[in-house]
């Protein structure tokens, strides 16, 4: 693990929020690992202010893959995903072979699969689900499809029935595109109520669209991926009125940082959530308490060291 002053003060940072709050641990529900020359062209994509940021974007965790597994262990975090998501056909289903493979060798990692509007969809869906897939990634911004596809109406029910959830980037940062909003996934749930969706990036910037539709809909959670950060609310400021809002969906509001791919240290993303003034118990429940009850992870008693984790089951 890259030993640096930077990184022993974000290990020390963390392990001060999590003594505060009486934490064990973290539980990180929007993390990225990918195969390595696809995270490379990610990264590329980065580097090069490509036209859905436009902004200067350094990569703070510029890691080989097991490095940046180690730094979320030694960052106090219990379990991770492997966020991960095609951009054209005949992609996903390779995606999910790496990822079974990651998750079989990185017992820490929610085993995470994705998919796309194809007609094999339904059978790798399956099959993923039957190997053991404990969350999906959907991309609407970056895969630039309708989730109401109709190729996609037979995954769609296999996790409304299985209730595995799927982390679905549908807002319209940092770029508006055709599928992005609202109005696609109001229509999905429409279909598929009882769908067990967490909106990315809280839906950011259509906060009070999104937020409405976990109102709604009780299977909608929202991730605090770069939410409320300094870096986001320069181009998108969550709107005051609404913490009351997200202090009633405290049980729904799941942690998320989109490691390694942000451009500030992972503190940031707690220090953002703690300036809300929501409370400990509020912020209890989104760093550890929300995601631990909805992947049914260990007793957090049995983890002899947050920043060492037992296997999960």
């Amino acid at each position: 693990m890259p030993a640096t002053a930077e990184t022993a003060r974000t290990v020390r940072a963390l392990r001060a929020f999590r003594e505060r709050l009486g934490l064990p641990a973290l539980v990180d529900v929007h993390t990225h690992f990918m195969p390595e020359r696809v995270m490379a062209k990610v990264w590329d994509y980065f580097d090069s202010a490509g036209p859905l940021t436009g902004v200067e974007w350094p990569i703070t965790y510029r890691h080989e893959e097991r490095q940046r597994v180690e730094l979320l262990r030694e960052f106090g975090v219990r379990a991770f995903t492997a966020m991960l998501y095609p951009h054209k056909p005949a992609m996903a289903a390779w995606l999910n072979a790496w990822s079974a493979d990651f998750a079989a060798r990185t017992p820490d990692c929610l085993h995470t699969a994705t998919f796309f509007p194809e007609e094999e969809a339904a059978g790798y869906v399956r099959r993923a689900v039957e190997d053991g897939a404990r969350v999906f990634k959907a991309h609407l911004q970056v895969g630039a499809y309708d989730p109401n596809d109709d190729l996609l109406d037979p995954v769609w029910g296999l996790l409304a029935e299985t209730g595995i959830p799927t982390v679905i980037h549908c807002g319209s940062m940092p770029a508006p595109a055709e599928f992005t909003g609202s109005g696609p996934v109001a229509r999905l749930l429409a279909r598929h109520p009882r769908l067990p969706l967490i909106i990315a990036h809280m839906g950011m910037p259509e906060y009070v669209d999104f937020l409405a539709l976990a109102d709604r809909y009780p299977g909608v959670r929202l991730d605090t991926t770069m939410a409320f950060t300094d870096f986001a609310e320069r181009t998108g400021v969550f709107p005051a009125g609404e913490l009351g809002r997200l202090l009633d969906l405290g049980d729904r509001i799941l942690f998320g940082t989109d490691f390694p791919n942000i451009p500030y240290p992972y503190e940031h993303q707690l220090d953002a959530l703690e300036r809300l003034g929501l409370g400990d118990d509020w912020l209890r429940a989104v760093c550890h308490d929300n995601a631990t009850r909805l992947f049914g992870l260990p007793d957090p008693s049995a983890l002899p060291d947050p920043a060492r984790p037992s296997p999960l089951p």
